[in-house]
């Protein structure tokens, strides 16, 4: 593959273009690499901190009781966001496994069989929550099966 750098003051934000007679799965890759700008998220780690949270220290974001509760590795912060702004923020790293929750895809740790169809989902961090049918599809076709 040949890369060419072109540096000038004209560019204000550095972009990539890639000229390619087809999508190659190393391009796939290159383009995620390119378009994996984390935002930070801020979150209340209680009443009067503020938290700017990356997302890779996110593992799991649900709405419970209409809080949206993100969690982290140890510990968990309020957000004043909905699940789907957080959804649009967080980007492609990040699943909706249910009506009300969110995982990080990077910190699954294995999946159980549950009732009528479901499946339950572990993290590597204690958290679990159930794939609910609805969303089934789309997560048995990122795990590929």
């Amino acid at each position: 593959m040949k890369v060419n750098i072109d540096i000038s003051s004209e560019y204000k934000e550095p972009y990539a273009v890639i000229y390619t007679d087809k999508v190659t799965d190393e391009i796939s890759r290159m383009v995620d690499i390119f378009s994996n700008c984390e935002t930070p998220v801020t979150a209340l780690l209680n009443e009067e901190d503020i938290v700017i949270l990356q997302p890779s220290d996110i593992y799991m974001v649900r709405v419970e009781d209409g809080d949206t509760i993100i969690y982290g590795a140890r510990q968990q912060y309020r957000s004043r966001k909905r699940l789907y702004e957080l959804s649009q923020q967080l980007g492609k790293q990040f699943m909706q496994i249910s009506k009300t929750t969110l995982i990080n895809l990077s910190y699954m740790d294995c999946i159980e069989p549950g009732f009528s169809g479901t499946m339950l989902l572990k993290l590597k961090n204690g958290n679990k929550d159930y794939v609910s049918r609805k969303f089934l599809p789309e997560f048995k076709k990122y795990l590929g099966i």
